[in-house]
């Protein structure tokens, strides 16, 4: 198998019932995605980003087509792909390592000594940077910090792919900003491949290696592949004025705003 089908969609279609019948949420969506790469999702709202991120993840199956990771048929949810979403989850009774250690048990119990498992959980929290509210509960904690929690569990698994919906939506410009940095610094040591669904235009360029931008609903289908040609590692300060960020943001806004954007009044 190629590195460049690490992850392959095939002719996948999803449609659901609903009260009002049928509504086909995707169409024709073929994509393949490189062991170890970074890939956005983006689009407007009910483009079918998170139902792509779902059928990935084997939370839902295709009414059609077929989904393959490593080569083998996505049947459901597995430890190889961990998903981290825009609400963080967390079990509020458990502190934060009561939170990773509950993933970890999970995926390593059986093959593992709880000093291992233990390991494995302060290593996950060291590495977002939380071993100081390892006993502190989600409660107790601010927003940017369980998504750091989130980030942590699903890391914590070693899955081969990280699936991320819209993991900073909800969080302050300053935070969404600071765990960007920290997320890119976390990808860099563990090159996870990952795929994560945005609405932040400079987000996706900022993080992405290819940026898969979504054709709106219903029937949403791919319809452009930007190709994000910027080296790593990236700085934020650094991109603002360099030409290859000012292009690729231009072309997903153009995508976006002008193209889709027609169509999405026109609806």
């Amino acid at each position: 198998m190629s590195d460049a089908k690490f992850i392959e969609v095939q002719g996948v279609e999803q449609t659901f019932k609903t009260a009002k019948g049928l509504f086909p949420a995707l169409r024709n969506i073929d994509l393949c995605i490189a062991k170890g790469e970074f890939v956005a999702l983006i689009g407007h709202s009910g483009c079918g980003k998170s139902t792509l991120l779902n059928l990935i993840a084997g939370l839902t199956t295709p009414t059609s087509g077929v989904l393959l990771c490593a080569n083998k048929e996505i049947r459901g949810p597995g430890p190889d792909r961990a998903v981290v979403f825009q609400n963080h989850s967390l079990l509020p009774w458990l502190t934060c390592e009561g939170n990773v250690y509950l993933a970890v048990e999970r995926v390593f119990g059986s093959k593992e000594t709880k000093a291992k498992l233990k390991e494995r959980t302060a290593a996950a929290l060291d590495m977002v940077g939380l071993s100081h509210a390892a006993h502190k509960r989600p409660g107790e904690i601010s927003g940017g910090m369980k998504q750091r929690v989130g980030i942590a569990r699903a890391l914590s698994m070693e899955p081969q792919v990280l699936l991320m919906d819209e993991p900073f939506g909800a969080l302050d410009a300053l935070t969404r900003a600071k765990l960007q940095d920290e997320l890119l610094e976390i990808v860099a040591r563990t090159r996870s491949t990952v795929v994560m669904v945005t609405h932040d235009v400079d987000e996706a360029v900022l993080l992405s290696d290819k940026i898969v931008m979504m054709t709106n609903g219903p029937a949403a289908t791919i319809g452009e592949v930007l190709h994000v040609d910027i080296k790593r590692p990236r700085k934020r300060v650094e991109l603002a004025e360099d030409p290859r960020y000012l292009q690729a943001r231009k072309a997903v806004i153009d995508f976006l705003y002008t193209r889709q954007g027609h169509v999405e009044r026109a609806a």
